[in-house]
């Protein structure tokens, strides 16, 4: 019935998110409300971490990204689980870095880090940096230098894989804003200048072909893409690069028609794709990287809202109206990403018929789904939307200076704040 084995429903007839009641949820801690389910996301970690060392040996590292969804606690949640972790900003450093994160197993990434982005990483003694382009490359060298150390760095490369959802082809992704190409020579330029880098250490080689992707064959052909151009660095530069870092992009059940693989079952195919690239190019076998987020984070989560109006026009469509909407969750709004939607107190209803179910921003476009099947909903209703947990907090705004909700952990029996709802005063906090 649903999309995530987090939930269920008891003896009330209401949702449970990880054996909590979330009605209950929505009554202690208001709406809307963030729950995230911590047993799903610790065995969303446990099952990439097996995988690797299933199919690989162990020999690889697996680095949540944290911009699916960030703060102190998921951080803590990863290192507990021997995660390394993925960040993308000052703020997702820094947030690492409070939560005790340690530095050597932290990645940085992003295609215009700042001054004071590369010189923070430095300072905190990141593990490895993700060099975007040349002129980040010649700036952190330079950084290096006057700080005396000499970082990890990965470059990125575009490794000319297209992959959305089901749909991908095997041509040159040039259009993009991330990494170097291999199509131009760019990349082998770029390898050319950081082998040669006076004060970086050159590790490997990254890639990040899309998000929300089902199958694994398009990780496998980027696996070998890019296998080859470590072959390719090594026969023209004469450096043997030992890393690899093959992204993330690992899709997650929204609604019941998405199928994605195990969690557990992406290495296997991909080790074995990696394998025969390695046997066919003399090349030792590399250290292996993965970044998932959405993968992790998004089924542990769920978003409760209260229902106010119920607008029926007849002939044409009955609005659900929620205290919540693109300001805690623009991703209808953005893209008409597709969720699955509960009543929970009416969780083991059958449907009555469809809704739209709109937010309270004063736009026509804020909605959070359109034709979604609903038992009859009436105001004071608890809607729950699932699978949240991963770039709806991360995404959240405060437009019409509405408030960002508090995140609730659950877990053994147990509910607990690890993000505190925002108040009216930290909205003019800022204000001068």
């Amino acid at each position: 019935m649903f999309v995530s084995e987090a939930l269920g429903v008891n003896s009330l007839g209401h949702l449970t998110v990880g054996g909590r009641d979330a009605v209950q949820l929505a009554q202690s801690y208001g709406t809307p409300l963030y729950v995230m389910d911590e047993g799903q996301i610790r065995r969303a970690c446990r099952l990439y971490r097996r995988s690797i060392d299933r199919y690989y040996g162990g020999r690889g590292l697996v680095a949540y990204a944290s911009k699916a969804f960030c703060c102190k606690e998921i951080c803590r949640i990863a290192n507990e689980e021997g995660l390394g972790l993925d960040v993308v900003s000052a703020g997702e450093l820094y947030t690492a870095v409070t939560a005790g994160f340690p530095a050597e197993k932290i990645i940085f990434h992003g295609n215009n880090k700042t001054m004071e982005e590369l010189t923070m990483a430095l300072e905190y003694g990141v593990g490895r940096i993700v060099v975007d382009n040349i002129t980040e490359l010649h700036l952190l060298d330079q950084l290096a230098r006057a700080a005396g150390s000499r970082p990890g760095v990965l470059l990125r490369i575009k490794p000319g894989v297209d992959a959305h959802t089901h749909d991908f082809v095997r041509t040159g992704q040039i259009d993009s804003k991330f990494g170097f190409a291999l199509e131009t020579g760019e990349a082998m330029e770029a390898a050319r200048e950081a082998a040669a880098a006076g004060h970086l250490t050159f590790l490997g080689i990254h890639c990040h072909i899309g998000s929300q992707i089902f199958d694994t064959e398009p990780f496998q052909h980027a696996a070998q893409v890019m296998v080859g151009f470590l072959a390719d660095v090594k026969r023209e530069l004469g450096v043997e690069l030992g890393e690899l870092n093959l992204g993330g992009g690992f899709g997650i059940r929204y609604t019941p028609d998405n199928d994605p693989a195990p969690l557990d079952a992406y290495m296997e195919p991909v080790a074995a794709a990696i394998g025969a690239a390695c046997r066919r190019t003399g090349m030792a076998t590399p250290f292996i990287i993965l970044e998932p987020g959405r993968s992790i984070a998004g089924p542990a989560g769920v978003t409760l809202y209260r229902v106010g109006g119920v607008k029926k026009i007849p002939g044409v469509r009955t609005y659900v109206s929620v205290d919540g909407g693109m300001f805690d969750n623009p991703r209808y709004a953005l893209y008409q990403s597709r969720y699955s939607f509960v009543i929970a107190n009416k969780a083991a209803l059958s449907p009555a018929g469809t809704v739209t179910v709109a937010g309270k921003c004063c736009e026509t476009g804020d909605l959070l789904g359109e034709d979604i099947p609903l038992p009859q909903a009436e105001p004071g209703d608890i809607l729950a939307v699932l699978a949240t947990g991963a770039y709806n907090y991360s995404m959240a705004s405060n437009y019409n200076r509405n408030r960002r909700p508090p995140v609730v952990l659950v877990g053994g029996g147990e509910d607990r704040i690890i993000v505190r709802g925002e108040t009216l005063e930290d909205l003019v906090r800022c204000d001068v």
